[in-house]
């Protein structure tokens, strides 16, 4: 392709490229895992891009949490899903890694405790929101409890078929307190998961990350892409929509969910706060103040 049509690419607005179509029913098997749209052309250049927009997006959340921390409602909530390897870590690790931690707020959801158990389903995600100004990232989310439950038959499908419901409605009253919601489904192939687990077998810096359950949940397979299929269907609206970020070659990954963030956070143009003070005088008094020897001391000229 040439310079001119990779800049032309590379000017597609991702948040229409990769959002889930509205109404229609979702084949996963439709969507190639390796795909690069929009994308830069190739490994070095999507890297290099990946910094790029890093510094651009710190710059733009630093605004953001700036302005949280003077009245400022809005923040952000990344929702990361996907199959085992996917890279939910390292999209969290590589793209809001390059955020002030500060302003961030990541959490991972596993199987609930005996004490989430207790609770709707919803109770531990709303404790972990983020606050006005943060950025905040779902390693899983809320999603987790209509894919595991349907794949694994652990709740009454009625159940589940509520639940998809209350996701609708818990995602508006989050766009009504202004929260941007941006939820991205990372889709990688039943053979990039492979060698993605046997690379976990083969390093003994990965082997913490691997569990034999998950062998037992590639054998469910079609069923949860299935479940995968049917969220994104139910749970894609105007207001919250999904997107499908082809997730086998990793720069690509990070490359699409960094340049995501970033079209979002440009939308909410976030500014940073007027100061409430007078900068003349204040300016005034420190010229004024002169210096101090090393004991403390006043030198006035």
């Amino acid at each position: 392709m040439s310079q001119d049509g990779r800049k032309q690419k590379a000017a597609t607005d991702l948040r229409t490229l990769l959002r889930v179509p509205r109404g229609e029913p979702i084949d996963l098997t439709a969507y190639d895992t390796r795909a690069v749209p929009a994308g830069p052309g190739g490994k070095s250049a999507g890297r290099a891009a990946t910094a790029r927009l890093g510094k651009r997006l710190a710059g733009l959340q630093e605004r953001l949490w700036a302005a949280g921390l003077t009245g400022d409602r809005r923040r952000v909530l990344l929702v990361l899903q996907g199959m085992d390897t996917s890279g939910k870590g390292g999209t969290i690790k590589h793209v809001v890694g390059l955020l002030n931690p500060a302003g961030c707020r990541v959490m991972g959801f596993r199987a609930p405790t005996p004490e989430e158990r207790e609770h709707h389903f919803l109770w531990r995600i709303e404790r972990e929101l983020p606050r006005p100004g943060e950025l905040g990232a779902f390693d899983r989310s809320h999603y987790e409890d209509v894919l595991v439950p349907r794949v694994r038959a652990l709740v009454p499908r009625d159940e589940i078929e509520r639940r998809y419901d209350e996701i609708n409605r818990f995602e508006q009253r989050l766009v009504d307190d202004r929260v941007t919601v941006v939820k991205c489904f990372l889709h990688i192939s039943y053979e990039e998961q492979r060698r993605r687990l046997l690379r976990r077998l083969d390093r003994p810096d990965k082997r913490w990350k691997f569990s034999p359950g998950d062998i037992d949940d590639r054998a469910l397979w079609p069923a949860y892409q299935e479940a995968y299929e049917i969220a994104l269907h139910r749970c894609s609206t105007p207001y919250a929509p999904w997107y499908v970020i082809p997730a086998d070659r990793k720069w690509y990954r990070d490359w699409a969910i960094a340049r995501l963030l970033l079209e979002h956070l440009h939308a909410l143009d976030p500014r940073y706060p007027k100061p409430d003070y007078d900068l003349e005088e204040c300016r005034e008094r420190l010229l004024k103040g002169g210096l101090m020897t090393a004991t403390g001391v006043p030198v006035h000229k």
